[in-house]
């Protein structure tokens, strides 16, 4: 049986991480540069090598100038214009942002600004979703922008806490857009998160720490605010391929 009622999105952090979540079978990878700031807008280079190992798997570049909150000011937008364009040109198969006002509410004018840039290209609206102060007044602004799906935790620390309003959002957007569950999920609760909130598409990381290949190290010289400058966090194929698993598990179930 193939999977076919459900996607598999990966937040991956390098090409590497790209690897392993074609070989773990996802439908689609969102590429991040400064994973530790929740992702900001990877290179012209990293766009362009991770299209050339992903093969038929979808390739979505997230388009942040910085870590923080969504309030993003002129000079910010257009930064993020001409990243658009960049990615565009780089071969990204779809765009990941969203911008908020000062008052939580989704920023028409970032959001025109950034739509039109984006052209013919599918957007996500990414996880400022979960801080705007609507969430079912957001929902319909974004859907009205044109959309493809909206990435959110049910404005919850992780989606397996944030089901209700998930469910909430599923069935509000009917077919209009796709709500897809991200933070915190992984093989373990997948299948839970599908049967509590009906949703059809999901975010992780499935990330596992990998060590350097480094022989010679000098521990004590770090860089900016790292802790550990010998362990790098990787996404790893066998729980990409776990949480398929559970979901085709669960979707002979449900037949």
């Amino acid at each position: 049986m193939e999977r076919n009622d459900f996607k598999i999105e990966i937040c991956s952090g390098s090409v590497l991480s790209c690897i392993a979540a074609r070989d773990g079978g996802a439908d689609r990878v969102e590429l991040c540069a400064g994973m530790p700031e929740g992702g900001t807008t990877p290179s012209c280079g990293m766009i362009r090598r991770s299209r050339e190992v992903l093969g038929n798997v979808g390739l979505n570049v997230i388009i942040r100038p910085r870590g923080g909150d969504f309030l993003y000011s002129d000079s910010e937008i257009r930064q993020m214009e001409y990243d658009i364009y960049s990615a565009q040109d780089a071969g990204a198969d779809g765009l990941v942002f969203g911008a908020l006002t000062e008052d939580g509410e989704v920023d028409e004018r970032a959001m025109t600004i950034l739509m039109t840039a984006a052209g013919d290209l599918p957007v996500t609206f990414h996880r400022a979703f979960d801080h705007t102060c609507r969430p079912l007044h957001a929902l319909e602004r974004i859907i009205g922008f044109g959309c493809r799906r909206i990435l959110t935790s049910g404005c919850m620390p992780t989606a397996y806490e944030g089901t209700g309003l998930l469910k909430e959002l599923v069935a509000a957007a009917g077919d209009r857009v796709s709500i897809m569950p991200g933070s915190g999920v992984n093989s373990g609760n997948i299948a839970a998160i599908a049967a509590e909130t009906g949703a059809h598409e999901f975010h992780f990381s499935a990330r596992r720490p990998a060590q350097s290949r480094m022989k010679f190290r000098r521990p004590e010289v770090v860089m900016g605010g790292e802790t550990d400058f010998y362990t790098i966090m990787e996404t790893d194929s066998a729980e990409v391929a776990a949480a398929a698993e559970a979901l085709l598990k669960y979707q002979s179930q449900t037949l």
